[in-house]
């Protein structure tokens, strides 16, 4: 809602503003509905990037695991513990791993309601490691758990690399794409150039214009989009929680 807000404001301060440059609705607009697609996609921008910061923090849950298991910490109190000393971006949903576990007292239940918090692959594979290790003693966890931290670092760097070399060629593309608008709005201020774009086929050129960017944009991020790895763990039955898991096919 806060963001449906936010895009709304942006499209009146932009229409208002270039209604007094140019004094044509037409272009105006049109240029508000530029606006508006443009900030919404920032803000979506904006929550992707929240959540790579997120997926960015489990190396380091798995650092702190290892080192309170190391330090005769059990489990339970290893991840009770991230809700202080873990990452900041993650405290909260352990803070709400710690509630449920002093709600139920079950480990199993409050790692699950995790899971379903998270629902990304990375901390599945970390918590399906905590329950195996739960189930058959875990004399193999730290094993496993610097095992699977080295994976997610090779990935995190692999996929941090090629956004970087994406975000050259997004960049580019989306100079190209403001390019011409921003000539539309310097021809604009000519009497003539408002005149010509307020009559039915100026408004159809708007239009077409318009429907091409967002064609060219989506049809942009279509190209540069990385494969999402899917999540494999999922659950085979409710009636007894945490009694059976399977895999998935992606």
């Amino acid at each position: 809602m806060k963001n449906n807000l936010r895009v709304l404001l942006s499209a009146c301060l932009t229409i208002a503003l270039v209604l007094l440059i140019t004094a044509s609705y037409s272009i105006s607009l049109a240029f508000g509905a530029l606006v508006a697609g443009a900030v919404y996609v920032t803000l979506k921008t904006k929550t992707a990037h929240s959540q790579s910061h997120l997926i960015a923090a489990w190396p380091e849950v798995i650092d702190h695991l290892m080192s309170g298991i190391q330090s005769g910490l059990s489990l339970s109190e290893s991840l009770v513990g991230l809700a202080t000393r873990g990452p900041e971006v993650l405290r909260p949903a352990f803070a709400e791993f710690r509630n449920s576990l002093f709600r139920h007292g079950d480990l199993e239940i409050a790692i699950e309601e995790l899971k379903s918090l998270f629902q990304h692959h990375g901390s599945d594979q970390i918590f399906e490691a905590l329950l195996i290790s739960k189930a058959l003693g875990g004399s193999e966890l730290l094993s496993i758990l610097r095992t699977l931290g080295d994976f997610l670092r090779q990935d995190l760097a692999l996929r941090r690399e090629i956004e970087v070399k994406h975000g050259w060629i997004k960049n580019s593309a989306h100079m190209s794409a403001v390019a011409p608008w921003i000539l539309l709005l310097l021809l604009s201020t000519q009497p003539s150039t408002a005149i010509a774009f307020s009559t039915p086929t100026g408004g159809m050129i708007l239009i077409a214009g318009l429907v091409m960017t967002a064609l060219a944009y989506l049809w942009m991020n279509q190209l540069g989009r990385l494969p999402q790895t899917p999540r494999v763990f999922t659950k085979l039955s409710n009636s007894k929680r945490g009694a059976h898991i399977e895999i998935s096919r992606p």
